[in-house]
């Protein structure tokens, strides 16, 4: 975040969504858009574009390496035709808890889970303009790049 705020990326972000123009972040590029984040012991305020907290995961082995599949919501544009693929998670953090409330008043986000070693996380979320996954699409094979064709053709 430090990174980030150095060059006014959290200003950025913020203004490319209020201007309905799409974001995309990857690993830690979603993990910076929750509101905070706790790593060894210290905890960082993050862009807050979606409520929760970025944590060490919970599992027997971390990091997560390695291929995973994904628990896709209904209606995903991101992971459309590829629902069923498996992608390449390379990360020791990431949120275990989803609390957006939207009350029926906009569009709720798509939220896609994964789980590692017995610990549930948010693998993607696609909120309007802004799309994120905790894993790398760049790094997962056929399956990475049609996901980065979806978002492309939903622009």
């Amino acid at each position: 975040m430090a990174g980030l705020r150095a060059v006014r990326g959290p200003e950025l972000i913020g203004r490319r969504l209020a201007g309905g123009r799409p974001v995309l972040g990857i690993c830690v590029g979603m993990q910076v858009l929750f509101a905070r984040g706790v790593e060894h012991g210290v905890e960082t305020e993050g862009c807050d574009e979606w409520p929760g907290v970025v944590e060490r995961l919970q599992a027997p082995v971390v990091p997560h390496m390695g291929w995973n599949t994904v628990e896709v919501p209904e209606g995903s544009r991101l992971f459309a035709g590829i629902e069923d693929e498996r992608f390449y998670f390379v990360h020791s953090y990431g949120v275990r808890e989803w609390t957006l409330e939207t009350n029926d008043r906009t569009e709720a986000p798509r939220v896609t889970w994964s789980e590692h070693g017995g610990d549930r996380f948010v693998a993607a979320v696609e909120n309007g303009p802004l799309s994120a996954t905790q894993f790398h699409p760049e790094k997962s094979g056929d399956a990475g790049a049609a996901l980065l064709r979806n978002w492309v053709q939903s622009l």
